[in-house]
């Protein structure tokens, strides 16, 4: 901003007001102000990168977790389905057909005791 020429705010017109204000940014985004703020500049464009790496990064764990759950919902249908086979299976009919197959047939008496005399 040059101090040479300035004259009060207070004497300006509307329109002096808004080219000096024109002039006061121009100046603001010249070469040498860019050269002056580029660390500035260079800590935004860091800014920048880490931003957009953390998008990826939390879209990357999204999916993965959306992955992770359908996983675990099929595995928990497995579960569901292999317990009520295994339930099914314990029943006496399944049973007494299963021995059957290898030849085996279920009792026709009640079991009994034996005892012994001797103490």
């Amino acid at each position: 901003m040059s101090t040479e020429n300035t004259i009060p705010q207070d004497t300006l017109t509307p329109a002096q007001r808004v080219r000096s204000d024109w002039r006061t940014m121009v100046e603001k985004l010249s070469y040498k102000a860019i050269v002056n703020n580029l660390p500035f500049i260079g800590f935004l464009a860091l800014l920048c990168v880490f931003y957009i790496s953390n998008s990826h990064h939390a879209i990357e764990m999204q999916r993965d977790m959306n992955k992770q759950t359908k996983d675990l919902k099929e595995l928990r249908w497995k579960y569901t389905d292999m317990k009520s086979q295994l339930l099914q299976s314990k029943k006496e009919g399944e049973i007494i057909v299963h021995a059957s197959a290898i030849g085996l047939k279920p009792p026709t008496m009640p079991a009994y005791k034996i005892k012994s005399n001797n103490k």
